[in-house]
């Protein structure tokens, strides 16, 4: 038997229970991973809450597709990895399938990555989700080129520090978009080359500004909803607003015909565009792992519960008032 986090109704964090359900067997395709730390992340939130791009199909439910452990077994016909093997589980399949809030969980093989050497389990489960977004969006999609500027909206999360991380990679110029000057000098201390708080700047104005009028190649928005009225107007020329978040909640209008406007293209991207495509993983698999063996990348931990203060990990990444990734230990 393994301690399970299962939920058998829709709603807020208090829905989340701890109980103990066997872990079962992995069949062909699967592993057995022992979990010591999970990612917390948005996804599962929208999920629990009835919110989520799939609804939930039976309760109990399980919940959750990043974590790190360890390989305690595997199926039949699998090969490449084994018993003992340090693991990530990256977000490439549906919680209607697979769960990872656990001590013990089955997941599909295609779903795991070697932990590099150095790299712990608090990092090996807080670093993928993040940095698969902002690698998908801006290199295998976006194409973004040195040189380029990218406007990074919600830049205090873990994806936009990633994106922040990411782009300087790749040579390009983040700009980074929060909501409140609290998290200003951090934003600059993650690498950003310059931040413009919302609450008290016109955004698009102010990154007009910072490019000569030209505008940014690339604005990359997790928030969505009206406010991409204004982000369209911060976009060069045949440049490009990636939405690849919704966390406004509301209505996401496509911006009007404008005379005075340039060539505007607007695209929805998910992680899942990189994390199911077996090509696609492996060359942002071999990115990351350089970019974390170089120092350019590592991921940025606001806060660690342990699996006992599920509730509370959960109640805190609704509160906004994290920067960063929250992950969750579980002791073994």
């Amino acid at each position: 038997m393994a301690t399970t986090v299962r939920f058998h109704e829709i709603g807020g964090p208090e829905v989340l229970r701890l109980e103990d359900v066997p872990a079962g067997e992995p069949g062909p395709g699967e592993a057995l991973v022992r979990i010591e730390a999970i990612g917390v992340n948005r996804a599962e939130a929208l999920f629990r809450s009835g919110r989520y791009i799939e609804p939930v199909r039976q309760f109990p439910s399980r919940l959750g597709s990043e974590a790190a452990g360890v390989v305690e077994a595997v199926g039949p016909g699998v090969t490449g990895f084994g018993k003992g093997q340090a693991v990530s589980v990256v977000p490439n399949f549906s919680q209607n399938d697979y769960g990872v809030y656990g001590e013990q969980a089955v997941v599909p093989v295609g779903a795991l990555l070697a932990r590099p050497e150095g790299v712990d389990a608090v990092s090996g489960a807080a670093v993928w989700m993040p940095y698969l977004t902002a690698y998908g969006a801006m290199a295998e999609v976006g194409g973004i080129r040195a040189g380029d500027v990218a406007v990074v909206n919600a830049a205090s999360s873990s994806v936009g520090l990633a994106a922040i991380h990411t782009a300087n990679r790749l040579g390009a110029t983040p700009l980074a978009v929060t909501r409140t000057r609290a998290k200003r000098r951090q934003l600059l201390e993650e690498g950003a080359a310059e931040v413009v708080v919302s609450e008290e700047e016109d955004v698009a104005g102010r990154v007009l500004e910072l490019t000569g009028g030209r505008g940014a190649e690339y604005v990359f928005d997790a928030v969505a909803g009206p406010g991409v009225l204004d982000l369209a107007r911060a976009v060069a020329a045949d440049g490009t607003l990636f939405l690849w978040g919704a966390q406004s909640g509301q209505p996401t209008p496509y911006p009007g015909f404008d005379l005075g406007m340039p060539a505007l293209n607007m695209r929805t991207y998910t992680m899942l565009e990189t994390a199911k495509d077996p090509e696609r993983l492996r060359r942002a698999a071999a990115f990351v792992t350089s970019g974390l063996r170089g120092g350019y990348f590592r991921p940025v931990v606001d806060r660690v519960f342990p699996l006992e203060e599920i509730v509370r990990a959960h109640r805190h990444m609704e509160s906004d008032a994290r920067f960063g990734k929250i992950v969750v230990s579980v002791a073994g």
